[in-house]
């Protein structure tokens, strides 16, 4: 039976929270799979550096190097928003991923129909949204030289960060997108600001060459700028959105309010080998922390890519896509989604919820009868979503 280490990463805020109930349902995934998974826990972030004075310490780096996946909940927050910027909890999180090489980050937006009241845009809007953002990971300005105010011998008042990228760097998460693309509908938007920016320029013209190499894909360059606003303009119109560091961070979010909240999406951060880095894309939410109300369905659905992508358990990912899909179509939501006519729950009790679905899917009793139809609700919207090959039921 094949076993594998996962390391858990709750970090900071609403982290542990949603780390748990991520953990919970893995492990009633894995009660009913042939094979094991090992789950530890490690500190990074805030709570890093409130335990050992470093926002990622060498012995969670180790347990790192030693695991086939990385499960992260969330870090930051007010308390340690003075510290130098080297020294701050999402100094962690950047450190993590250079040092994996987890270059391409993948964040499906899939709008469900039973979550199209929870966004601020009209339903017809809304109408067949599934988007793939891919995003550079590793370079841009978030990794280029850099200066804070106050640096240095002589006291100055400016400070500069610089947003570099080699070709190297654009062509090999360019492959990435045109690769899911392949898989979808055969459609990539690059997003720049190539009209002012050399960064720009060099990212779109390296883009041009690596479309070359497929000629069954549609490319579309647009402004970063104008891309915002056609995001909640016309939204169905993309399909994947190739994106920098900076760019994807912004436009990722935004997109997030399609869906209905941030709470709801998950990422996976990959590199050249099966190895990931899986976190939903909300933040730590410390005004929330300890209350039981966080939505846990982004850091879920991030086990399910987990799942997917480093350990090549398609079944089992489905099964927890299929089990989301089925709670929300039953109604039950946490704070963040519920509407009036919606089942308003906490944490533990969505969480609960979902386990029962998955249990349900995963019971050798259940597979084929009707009610496992049932909790199947949708699950090809989530499977699309990350790009990965279909499988026809």
């Amino acid at each position: 039976m094949s076993r594998f280490r996962i390391v858990l990463l709750p970090g900071d805020g609403i982290g542990p929270e949603v780390i748990a109930a991520a953990h919970r349902v893995l492990e009633t995934v894995a009660g009913a799979a042939d094979f094991d998974l090992e789950l530890v826990e490690a500190a990074i972030g805030g709570n890093a550096i409130d335990t050992v004075g470093d926002p990622l310490p060498p012995a969670t780096l180790r347990l790192c190097e030693e695991s086939d996946a990385m499960l992260l909940g969330a870090v930051g927050g007010p308390q340690w928003s003075s510290l130098p910027a080297a020294d701050r909890p999402e100094a962690g999180l950047l450190r993590l991923r250079k040092h994996f090489e987890l270059f391409a980050n993948l964040r499906p937006v899939t709008v469900l129909p039973e979550l199209a009241a929870a966004a601020p845009l009209k339903p017809e809007l809304l109408r067949d949204v599934d988007l793939l953002f891919v995003r550079e990971l590793t370079g841009g300005i978030y990794f280029g030289p850099r200066r804070e105010q106050g640096d240095g011998d002589d006291a100055f008042d400016n400070a500069f960060d610089t947003m570099v990228y080699s070709v190297a760097e654009v062509e090999r998460v360019a492959h990435v997108a045109f690769q899911a693309a392949r898989r979808r509908s055969g459609k990539v938007t690059s997003v720049d600001k190539a009209n002012v920016l050399a960064s720009m320029r060099l990212w779109r013209r390296t883009v041009d060459q690596v479309a070359e190499q497929y000629p069954d894909v549609t490319l579309q360059h647009i402004l970063v700028d104008n891309c915002a606003m056609q995001l909640v303009r016309e939204p169905a119109a993309f399909d994947v959105l190739l994106t920098p560091n900076l760019f994807g961070d912004v436009l990722s979010d935004e997109a997030s309010v399609l869906a209905g909240s941030l709470g709801t999406l998950p990422s996976a951060s990959l590199g050249d080998g099966s190895r990931g880095l899986y976190e939903p894309v909300h933040g730590s939410a410390p005004d929330i922390a300890g209350a039981g109300i966080a939505n846990p369905l982004g850091a879920i659905l991030s086990a399910a890519l987990l799942l997917r992508y480093s350990l090549d358990r398609e079944a089992e990912a489905r099964s927890i896509e299929s089990a989301v899909a089925a709670a929300l179509a039953a109604g039950y939501r946490t704070a963040d989604l519920a509407g009036v006519d919606d089942v308003a729950v906490s944490t533990d009790e969505l969480t609960e919820l979902i386990i029962h679905h998955v249990a349900a899917i995963t019971s050798p009793a259940s597979q084929s009868s009707q009610d496992t139809a049932k909790l199947r609700y949708n699950t090809e919207h989530f499977a699309r979503g990350v790009g990965h090959e279909e499988t026809t039921r």
